[in-house]
């Protein structure tokens, strides 16, 4: 095993396109974390998903939990009914789990950063803090434990930072928990 890092931050982002909140724990199922991207936006009229990427302005809500308040907040600032709409699955584009670490923040502030990525939200699952010249990059084809939940990082995303991940043992991640690569 290789010691990697611990865990700095985690982050529930409840409704899909909309700002995360952080928490000091989570419970990681074999879909994500639990309550992650658990609802989505969409048009009260059409009935059509409402996304950050056709309505740039849902990026500066932060989703509260409370369905009805984010429904009231979300009308206010797109200027036209919208309701959420409770999805059977987390609604993620890529994988269960995203993780990033505070170096991949450094080298996105320094201008490493992919085109279409946000380095100030990179909305990532897990933060993490990785030892001095450790890149969760070459995580790649690896299983990772954290704390208790181990996952298998299948890839680096297209448009973000960090590496995506499959969960392969549910548990519950916590800030602190140490973050560990498995031989093989």
């Amino acid at each position: 095993m290789t010691g990697a890092g611990s865990v700095v931050q985690v982050s529930v982002y409840p409704v899909k396109s909309l700002g995360g909140r952080t928490v000091r724990e989570a419970e990681v199922g074999p879909a994500g974390l639990v309550g992650d991207r658990a609802w989505t936006v969409v048009d009260a009229t059409t009935g059509e998903r409402v996304t950050v990427k056709s309505t740039p302005e849902m990026a500066g809500v932060v989703a509260t939990g409370d369905d009805e308040a984010d429904t009231v907040t979300l009308t206010g600032v797109l200027g036209r009914p919208v309701r959420l709409q409770r999805s059977g699955q987390p609604q993620v584009d890529a994988a269960a789990v995203h993780l990033v670490s505070r170096g991949a923040i450094a080298r996105a502030d320094a201008g490493d950063v992919p085109e279409g990525c946000s380095a100030d939200d990179p909305r990532a699952n897990l933060l993490v803090d990785l030892p001095e010249g450790e890149d969760e990059r070459s995580w790649v084809g690896r299983t990772v434990r954290i704390g208790e939940v181990e996952v298998a990082v299948t890839r680096t995303p297209k448009h973000c930072l960090g590496v995506y991940a499959e969960v392969r043992r549910p548990g519950t991640v916590h800030v602190g928990d140490r973050v560990e690569v498995l031989p093989g």
